[in-house]
């Protein structure tokens, strides 16, 4: 695929470290179509982007949603090439506080839409024999955190989710990794209080938060023909905070 501008799908593209990887692929001279339930953000970034953007209103844990989102992408650009799985939300709560409501809603947008999602483009992916795939983990998913059980538990699942799906797909070129984000500087990390950023700060080697291009450069790489021997991988993007 080098020297062809490429087509991909971005989940959760409208706002963070999702909106810093569709510009990265736009800065790339790559066609992103971005996805998210946030419209106003989502169609503000697309103007801002430009043409090389496309804006689709979906919620990834709706299975026909996504198949008919898929399907006309498809159908428009005639290849899919790449696809970011970074679709996810958090609801964090102690588990003997947390209800089936609570668990079932984080478990279904983070990892049974990164299902879907998958499962919906990876056809298209199999039939040209070429793709690109980068879920969206996170730190927590590898060692885990007060409050966040339903989070842990949906983010390791996608890094066990990316490890069994690269070994399905190896063998039609197509890879897919997953990326694993510390504490990045996003609306979901700027409510915290500044006594326990200073707390986190000492937990992480570079002593400070990821800014999301830090994120969207590794996945950037991971899409790219560079990255063609990588499959499989959780590659950590958290200043040294985790080393596996």
């Amino acid at each position: 695929m080098a020297g062809d501008v490429r087509i991909g799908l971005i989940t959760g593209g409208a706002t963070g470290i999702g909106a810093a990887i569709a510009r990265r692929f736009v800065q790339a001279k790559e066609k992103v179509v971005i996805c998210d339930v946030d419209v106003d953000r989502g169609e503000k970034l697309v103007a801002e982007i430009g043409n090389s953007a496309r804006f689709c209103n979906l919620d990834v844990a709706d299975e026909t949603q996504v198949n008919q989102t898929v399907d006309k992408v498809f159908a428009d650009f005639g290849r899919i090439d790449f696809l970011i799985n970074n679709a996810g939300i958090n609801n964090d709560k102690l588990l003997i506080r947390m209800n089936r409501e609570d668990w079932d809603r984080v478990l279904q947008v983070n990892l049974t839409g990164t299902f879907l999602v998958t499962k919906a483009v990876v056809k298209y992916m199999m039939k040209q024999r070429y793709g690109k795939i980068v879920n969206i983990a996170s730190v927590i998913g590898l060692i885990g955190n007060f409050g966040q059980t339903n989070y842990a538990a949906s983010k390791a699942g996608i890094i066990a989710f990316t490890k069994s799906c690269a070994k399905e797909f190896a063998s039609r070129k197509i890879n897919v990794n997953a990326v694993a984000p510390g504490f990045i500087e996003t609306r979901m990390t700027e409510s915290i209080p500044e006594e326990i950023r200073q707390n986190y700060f000492k937990l992480i080697p570079v002593g400070r938060f990821g800014d999301p291009l830090d994120v969207a450069n590794v996945v950037f790489f991971l899409t790219s023909d560079e990255a063609s021997y990588i499959t499989g991988q959780t590659i950590c993007v958290d200043g040294g905070m985790v080393m596996q």
